[in-house]
């Protein structure tokens, strides 16, 4: 039986914060400062925390199995995860419900007649996607898997992929959406509210994660070592 759900927005969704698999997750999702991290915003969340725990990786996929294997015959029929971070949890999660996972990738990564998403921007940097055409069709349910809500720009570019190959998007589904960019908002305003009525699900609510969680090293930790230098470094880690 999966937790219950928790309402953040409009068309915007958690499990309850309170139930103990989703605890346990949380205590495994830490995150970085502008020092630490491959890109310069307040709290960079690290999934390798999960990744690295056999039992909360687990955790994660069920909780998500459970949440579409309970629509039953109304549930999804394909998986799409976005490159990159998509492909770690998005193939379990298919290969337990027993339906394809779609690949959504970015530009020059995959052969085949593909249709393109066009330019668009992250919070990071600009970005092309790809689909395969053929892989989702008139009919699907597709469920997008990413590791956060972030801008919104890569969710959005998924959604019109789908839509443009004729299935629907089922629900948007992440770890975590990080509020201040208001992901979740761009998503479901974008087009005239053309997806206003799907449904972004996230694991876990920004909030349930506080300033304990926060890695960094002590000050003056450089952010790469190199390998003639690692036996300075190593007591900090263990």
């Amino acid at each position: 039986m999966p937790p219950a759900v928790k309402k953040l927005g409009p068309a915007h969704f958690c499990y309850d914060q309170e139930d103990a698999n989703v605890k346990y997750i949380a205590e495994h999702l830490p995150w970085y400062g502008p020092a630490y991290s491959p890109h310069d915003v307040p709290s960079f969340y690290d999934i390798s925390g999960i990744t690295e725990d056999p039992q909360a990786f687990r955790s994660v996929i069920d909780l998500f199995v459970e949440r579409y294997r309970a629509a039953g015959d109304k549930g999804p029929t394909h998986i799409a995860g976005f490159d990159a971070r998509g492909f770690i949890f998005g193939p379990p999660i298919a290969l337990a419900l027993e339906i394809p996972f779609v690949m959504i990738r970015k530009a020059g990564k995959l052969p085949g007649v593909l249709l393109s998403s066009g330019k668009y921007t992250t919070e990071y940097s600009t970005d092309e996607t790809v689909i395969r055409l053929g892989s989702v069709k008139a009919g699907d349910r597709v469920v997008l898997v990413d590791d956060l809500i972030a801008t919104g720009g890569t969710a959005l570019a998924g959604f019109d992929l789908v839509d443009a190959l004729g299935a629907t998007v089922y629900e948007f589904a992440a770890m975590i959406t990080l509020p201040f960019l208001d992901g979740v908002g761009k998503i479901h305003s974008y087009r005239e509210g053309r997806y206003k009525n799907v449904t972004c699900f996230t694991m876990i609510d920004d909030t349930t994660i506080g300033p304990s969680m926060c890695k960094n090293p002590p000050e003056g930790t450089p952010r790469i070592v190199q390998a003639d230098e690692v036996e300075k470094y190593l007591e900090l880690f263990k």
